[in-house]
């Protein structure tokens, strides 16, 4: 790149100017490196949640690391994306549509946030990937109950829960 500076004053006042114009370039450049190193922490560490390397407590800690759901995407299983501060898990292959929304999509997404919520609400499995292990907490009709049984996909109160007293 060519470009050609006009000064006017003294040798003094142009070098002065030369410089000042050199240290708003170097800020600049650190500005964007700094902020190139951000990106790139933030694709990592996307990149190492949606392969199972960071469980899903940590990836919940730094949801503004995600990108947002939306419609219309081509989404592969595995993908983690945020919506409404939540994180949601992929769980098969698809392109968004306007009305499979992860909360309304239990067959497309798998809700993975919020690990704080000891008791979070009881929502029917539908398949393997969802089920709930023992040792899981819900609240379902009131109430709170603890998973035992391992692959369970019952309505706590029929099979495989325990009322807790907690």
């Amino acid at each position: 790149m060519k470009f050609q500076l006009s000064f006017k004053g003294t040798v003094r006042e142009r070098l002065d100017a030369i410089t000042s114009m050199c240290n708003l370039l170097s800020q600049q450049m650190f500005y964007w490196k700094m902020r190139d190193q951000e990106n790139l922490n933030a694709i990592t560490f996307v990149t190492l949640a949606e392969s199972g390397a960071i469980d899903s407590v940590t990836a919940s800690e730094h949801t503004d690391a995600f990108d947002g759901w939306h419609p219309s995407v081509s989404y592969k299983a595995g993908n983690i994306r945020v919506r409404d501060g939540k994180l949601w898990k992929c769980i098969q292959d698809h392109t968004s549509q306007e009305d499979w929304k992860p909360e309304d999509s239990p067959s497309l997404w798998v809700n993975i946030s919020d690990p704080a919520e000891e008791w979070p609400a009881w929502s029917q499995p539908v398949g393997a990937h969802d089920a709930y292990s023992a040792g899981d907490k819900v609240s379902h009709n009131g109430k709170h109950w603890i998973s035992t049984a391992d692959s369970n996909v019952w309505e706590p109160g029929a099979y495989g829960w325990e009322e807790s007293s907690e």
